[in-house]
């Protein structure tokens, strides 16, 4: 598929929402961000309106252009309209627009490059930080050293980039697979990338080729279906790759399976599995992003022996924890009080599903009275395996001379410059924590 075949079918695609748009407004009457962001007396007709003219002109009304950057992916948008259209997309599309009339390609090129390899840096450090050759390459992020495959696998599991800064979810992902019995391969890495950092820099001549790479790649199953982890690849590739490369080709290269909807769907498999009493009442950090993931979620904690579930009441908004960035006040006033909630409800552990989510909260375990976990690791507790949280063993340290001192062996193993190590532990792992540690939090 060209290049030029991928942005025509894509351009393709908005025209025909833009025609399906009626302008009513439902969806940025549904949008739990309006408000927010400064837009809870905004016209929902005219914001609509001029999210369209965006689509059009590159440029649109002020509110407009506002409630598209502030966009946090909840999904809510796409529940409330009646018509077909797909508003997130459409608003994803609006940033895009506005990206190409604001920025030059090769600006917007440069952007994209700088953005690529800073995710691979942070998840080639990170993940050298924590794990051994052996575990790297059961991630599939370096060669395996056993005969290649004689055929294909069932599924393949794309993690994504970014699990991998906290690859014990993405090894108890594999953990689980492995008892239950699921033939699958490994992708994923900044050499499968989903282009993401491409769409947000506005370069879609590299995003087309990335695609089609990583499209090439996941393609490679008997059963033509990819278990993802990341919410970010299942929005990338089910709202903006997939969809266009259909347009442009006539056929639809894979289905893309959210990891935890494949749980919930394999849940009477791991039910006998589930053997160990976890004595724990959790809360459920929520993201309603992806449609169902929640659910299943809950779900598969409600299997859990000995588990018992509150919730809390904190609104459930975004795509995942990294996506409410574009509201940095209110994203860490929402994390204040769920910390708060967690507390006042005596949990044993607040659980969360994504990896960003893990990644901002977890130190926070150190101040409260409560663990702060991901969710497969109380279902790992129950089916008698566990993996070690190293990086939030690491962060908690808050040092960043601690943390290569811890590391040092996997450093010096990995071949790791110390200098980028320290920038990596600096900007990207203590750096990633939006809401400040508090200090130790009294016991109520």
């Amino acid at each position: 598929m060209q290049n030029t075949g991928f942005e025509d079918a894509l351009t393709g695609r908005i025209g025909d929402m833009l025609d399906a748009c009626t302008q009513c407004g439902a969806c940025f009457k549904a949008c739990p961000i309006a408000a927010p962001a400064g837009l809870g007396e905004a016209d929902p007709v005219a914001v609509v309106s001029g999210v369209l003219d965006i689509l059009r002109l590159g440029k649109g009304p002020a509110e407009s252009e506002k409630w598209a950057k502030a966009c946090m992916a909840s999904g809510e948008c796409i529940k409330a309209c009646d018509y077909g259209v797909n508003p997130r997309f459409l608003l994803t599309m609006a940033r895009l627009s506005m990206m190409k009339a604001d920025k030059e390609p090769a600006d917007r090129r440069k952007a994209a490059v700088t953005q690529f390899r800073k995710v691979g840096e942070d998840v080639g450090v990170l993940s050298r930080l924590q794990l051994s050759e052996d575990a790297l390459i059961r991630l599939g992020q370096k060669p395996s050293k056993a005969p290649p495959r004689a055929e294909l696998p069932d599924v393949v599991f794309y993690t994504g980039c970014n699990v991998l800064k906290t690859p014990h979810i993405a090894l108890l992902c594999l953990d689980i697979m492995d008892m239950i019995g699921t033939d699958y391969q490994v992708m994923g890495g900044p050499t499968h990338c989903c282009g993401t950092a491409q769409l947000r820099a506005g370069d879609i001549d590299t995003l087309g080729r990335f695609a089609n790479n990583t499209i090439n790649k996941l393609s490679q199953s008997k059963s033509g279906e990819v278990l993802a982890w990341c919410p970010s690849c299942v929005m990338q590739f089910g709202e903006t790759v997939l969809p266009t490369v259909e347009r442009a080709t006539g056929q639809k290269p894979f289905d893309m399976t959210p990891f935890m909807r494949f749980l919930h769907a394999r849940l009477d498999d791991i039910r006998p599995f589930l053997k160990n009493r976890v004595e724990m009442t959790v809360a459920l950090h929520r993201h309603p992003g992806i449609a169902g993931v929640i659910e299943a979620a809950e779900e598969l904690l409600g299997a859990v022996p000995g588990v018992r579930i509150v919730k809390l009441d904190v609104p459930a908004v975004g795509l995942q924890s990294v996506n409410l960035a574009t509201l940095p006040k209110f994203k860490a006033e929402l994390q204040l009080r769920e910390l708060e909630a967690a507390k006042q409800a005596r949990v044993d552990a607040l659980v969360a599903v994504y990896h960003s989510d893990h990644r901002e909260l977890c130190a926070h375990e150190r101040d409260w009275p409560f663990r702060i976990m991901n969710i497969l690791e109380v279902v790992g507790e129950s089916m008698g395996f566990r993996q070690d949280d190293h990086y939030k063993n690491l962060k908690i340290k808050q040092d960043v001379d601690a943390i290569i001192s811890d590391a040092a062996d996997l450093l010096k193993t990995h071949k790791v410059d110390l200098d980028t190590a320290r920038k990596v532990i600096v900007n990207g792992m203590l750096g990633d924590q939006p809401l400040p540690l508090q200090g130790k939090q009294a016991v109520s």
